[in-house]
């Protein structure tokens, strides 16, 4: 069974026997199952039985599986056929109208419960797809900006907003790739000051020798680019980069709110909001003589800290629809749909580069999509080190097996014989892997 609900299904058949043989079937692997004898009856529950795949018999009287098949609504479930009379021609007269898959009776249990979970697991993938989309047509400004459910986003998210309009000093602490500029931006978007200019420095780019002329700007001449920033927001990346005497200049600003121009007598106010950024250790690198700890001071008055994307898988699906949907719309090809093996190899990857890696990633399937192949693995491949790879494929293995165990066991609160369902395997193999893994259950709720 595929996470803690279980699957549903509707019977349509009009011989009792066979309705009451499939619903013992099916309810012994847990499914939820409504019969109906007639195909007429199923489409009038169907809106409120909302099955996650329907299995119909092709002869009835009334309305055949065939005809049934004609008139379900695009977003119905899938329709899986069976019939004791089914021939090839049928068969394929049925898949080539949208039928999932077409069984013959006497039917062979494994395959045709082989032929429904896949069909039932398709139908939530879907479900799934949709929902995500209405979500991000829905979603404006903030969440936008910073997307994501997972718990340190909306925290993330209620901080921005929280600090936005204090002008308040803030340090933005976070590894490469995780938006640090974005939650920058934002904080100016939200705050009163949004109309007034964002001045961006890449401090490991800023010289000692020409910083004075390009940022306090020249007597008589170009105005430099801190007046130009003047009433709005100055963002430092990278500031343990910062040169040291670089770092001097900028803290006289930040402390006086002045500027001297090069060759100038008078000094020249400006005010501006100090936003800064660092994907580094600033305790280390001021133990390492490399960041002043003076300026520290002024400039982590309050500090934000941005999860890497392996701490918020769940938001996973979330960001590869929405950047599948954004690149699909920029090269004017069709969304590549989002498999389960695509998933799975989305959770089971690191993600050292975080939100822009997934970025590329999305791209480069989109553009692989636009030329009829690819897939989310081979994107992933195309990125990878050999740094990146775990040293043996049984390691790789045992990662993914602890990340998904681990999961099912949050999900399902300690049940173990509910985490064992949700896995697909028994309650004695789970409890195998739980120690060959090293897992603690206790931490993991």
């Amino acid at each position: 069974m595929n996470g803690s609900r279980p699957f549903s299904i509707l019977v349509i058949d009009d011989d009792r026997s066979m309705r009451q043989s499939l619903a013992e079937l099916l309810e012994a692997v847990g499914w939820q199952v409504t019969t109906v004898a007639r195909a007429s009856a199923g489409l009038e529950r169907l809106d409120a039985l909302s099955p996650d795949v329907i299995l119909s018999d092709v002869r009835m009287p009334g309305m055949s599986g065939l005809e049934l098949l004609d008139v379900l609504p695009p977003e119905a479930p899938p329709l899986v056929l069976i019939s004791a009379h089914g021939d090839i021609p049928m068969a394929v007269k049925a898949m080539q109208d949208g039928a999932y898959s077409f069984v013959e009776k006497p039917y062979e249990p494994r395959r045709l419960l082989a032929i429904l979970r896949h069909a039932a697991e398709q139908h939530r993938m879907q479900q799934s797809n949709a929902r995500l989309k209405a979500r991000l047509f829905e979603l404006s400004g903030l969440d936008r900006v910073l997307l994501g459910q997972s718990a340190p986003v909306v925290q993330l998210r209620q901080d921005i907003l929280d600090l936005a309009d204090t002008g308040t000093a803030v340090l933005i602490i976070g590894e490469t790739g995780t938006g640090k500029e974005l939650a920058a931006r934002a904080l100016h978007d939200l705050g009163p000051n949004a109309d007034a200019p964002f001045l961006a420095l890449n401090c490991a780019a800023l010289s000692a020798g020409t910083f004075e002329a390009e940022m306090f700007g020249v007597d008589g001449g170009p105005g430099g680019r801190l007046l130009a920033a003047s009433g709005g927001t100055l963002f430092l990346d990278e500031i343990c980069s910062c040169p040291l005497d670089v770092q001097a200049k900028l803290l006289r600003v930040i402390e006086d709110k002045q500027i001297l121009p090069v060759g100038g007598q008078m000094p020249v106010p400006v005010n501006f909001r100090v936003v800064t950024a660092t994907n580094e250790d600033v305790d280390l690198a001021v133990t390492e003589g490399r960041l002043r700890k003076d300026l520290l001071f002024r400039l982590n008055t309050m500090v934000l800290t941005l999860p890497p994307l392996r701490q918020r898988r769940d938001d996973l699906t979330l960001l590869t629809t929405y950047f599948l949907e954004k690149f699909a719309m920029l090269y004017e090809t069709a969304v590549p749909e989002i498999t389960q093996d695509d998933l799975a190899v989305l959770l089971a990857h690191e993600w050292p580069g975080n939100v822009r890696e997934l970025r590329s990633i999305c791209e480069r399937r989109v553009l692989a999509a636009r030329r009829g192949g690819g897939s989310m693995a081979s994107a992933i491949r195309i990125d990878q080190h050999p740094d990146d790879v775990p040293d043996t494929l049984r390691e790789a293995v045992a990662a993914f097996e602890r990340e998904l165990i681990g999961k099912a066991i949050k999900a399902h609160e300690g049940r173990m014989d509910a985490a064992a369902e949700a896995l697909g395997i028994g309650r004695r193999t789970l409890n195998e892997k739980i120690v060959k893994l090293g897992l603690d259950k206790s931490a993991l709720l």
